[in-house]
């Protein structure tokens, strides 16, 4: 290459540069938030973790609900709700589509890499939803790992599928699925034995058909000694601390309150669920 092309080249790399540079998005800061009056955020339409009412068209849920408080308490009047699949939450706030995410997103450490998480909101079990009187008699995560057999359906970006790995499924026993709308169909026409996901979310999904049903019985799995158990968090675009932070204090103090206890419990969360929510920090869940 002569000298002039080389300049050329270098030339041409800088300006490349220069417009991704101006390109690159970020996520609304708090002040630009309070000042607008108006946030965006996320859901991945699961009950009853943060979806839209199809009649009214209302956000609703544990995220959602206590979200609205939260956004009063900042005085932002305004949210505009998205929704989008669930694998599209991290990616959706990266290319900064919305502000927050707020489907009680499991708080995990690959997650923790990408994303920055508030506080726990809530804490949930596991379960399986599977055909209508259980005819592999399932119990646990366990049995597919036992039996190669089996097949299993779990959500695209889902923990389960972590979870499924440490306790050595192998990956052709897994049926992959876009969101929890297809898990009833998946599940009675046989394309998996049944569908990992919480237990609160198999309790929904099996009171919508009677040709599913909850695998009764059913234990959390145990990995490396220890049983394992969700915590969910609102979530946000790396860089976005100080939203965070905001979101943090007032979520502490919300959950001091019965209107807290009483908003989440609405959903279905237990007695144990909600006690069970203070247990763990988020630092401790990034780190494990």
């Amino acid at each position: 290459m002569t000298k002039l092309g080389k300049t050329a080249v270098m030339a041409l790399s800088a300006i490349a540069a220069s417009a991704l540079a101006s390109t690159a998005v970020s996520a609304a800061t708090l002040a630009e938030i309070q000042e607008s009056g108006s946030i965006r955020i996320a859901v991945a339409n699961e009950i009853p973790y943060g979806y839209i009412d199809p009649v009214s068209g209302e956000a609703m849920g544990a995220g959602p609900d206590v979200a609205k408080h939260i956004a009063e308490e900042l005085g932002v009047t305004n949210i505009e709700w998205i929704t989008t699949d669930f694998s599209s939450l991290i990616p959706g706030l990266q290319a900064d589509r919305f502000d927050m995410v707020a489907a009680e997103m499991a708080i995990i450490p690959t997650r923790c890499a990408t994303v920055i998480y508030s506080e726990p909101n809530t804490s949930y079990g596991e379960g399986l939803l599977v055909p209508a009187g259980n005819p592999a008699g399932l119990t646990g995560y366990a049995d597919f790992a036992e039996n190669s057999d089996l097949s299993v359906a779990i959500m695209a970006g889902a923990n389960q599928l972590d979870m499924m790995q440490a306790l050595g499924v192998s990956e052709d026993q897994l049926v992959t699925i876009s969101s929890n709308a297809d898990a009833i169909s998946t599940v009675s026409t046989g394309r998996a034995d049944a569908y990992a996901a919480t237990g609160l979310t198999a309790s929904e999904l099996a009171g919508q058909s009677d040709a599913v049903a909850v695998a009764e019985g059913f234990t959390d799995p145990v990995i490396d000694g220890t049983e394992q158990r969700s915590w969910g968090g609102f979530v946000f675009a790396q860089g976005n601390e100080e939203l965070r932070d905001a979101v943090n204090e007032v979520l502490a103090e919300y959950k001091q309150t019965d209107e807290w206890l009483e908003t989440v419990s609405g959903y279905g969360f237990t007695d144990a669920d909600t006690s069970r929510s203070f247990d763990m920090s988020t630092a401790e869940l990034c780190a494990e």
